[in-house]
């Protein structure tokens, strides 16, 4: 007998060898069950761990978190993840007897947000950085943006200690976003 020709399937199918089950087939029924070869979106993942400590009840272990994400993802990759966010100021962590337990400090668009501005604090001309992202937006995103920072400056004149430099800028980040407090 030749070996082995191909890997069983379940239900006693058998696959050529050499050849592997779809993305969809090996995640099937988990946190990811994409279109075959579809890699993450950057930060989709940071996204969902976000969300499943957004609907837990209480600071909640790593463990939890894997599971409310279907279970298909190591162990160490759900940790690597949350010690990421951590680090972003996203989620914090507690004490648990021997492990942490894990709580959202952001939303998704927090996170979104801390990007974008590791971003631009990766360049060196942040003005022509800014600049070139406000006119490559949609008129209705520029509008809103525009809208947004029309609510900061009302916010920031009515609030005590919202002090500005002399081009305006609030603290050393310039503008938080709408609602954030500033240091004065």
């Amino acid at each position: 007998m030749g070996g082995r020709r191909g890997a069983r399937r379940a239900g006693g199918e058998t696959r050529p060898k050499g050849q592997g089950g779809s993305v969809t087939e090996r995640y099937e029924g988990g946190a990811r069950s994409d279109a075959p070869g579809r890699r993450r979106g950057q930060g989709e993942l940071e996204a969902q761990v976000l969300s499943a400590l957004k609907a837990a009840p209480e600071p909640v272990p790593a463990g939890w978190v894997r599971e409310r994400l279907g279970g298909t993802l190591a162990y160490t990759t759900v940790m690597t993840i949350l010690t990421r966010l951590q680090a972003k100021g996203a989620v914090t962590r507690e004490r648990a007897g021997r492990s942490f337990a894990w709580t959202a400090a952001a939303d998704a668009a927090g996170l979104a947000a801390h990007r974008m501005r590791r971003v631009l604090d990766s360049e060196s001309d942040r003005e022509a950085v800014l600049a070139s992202f406000v006119s490559s937006l949609p008129p209705g995103d520029e509008e809103l943006l525009r809208r947004l920072l029309h609510e900061t400056d009302e916010t920031d004149e009515t609030d005590e200690g919202g002090a500005t430099d002399e081009g305006g800028a609030t603290g050393e980040g310039g503008r938080g976003a709408p609602g954030e407090g500033r240091a004065g």
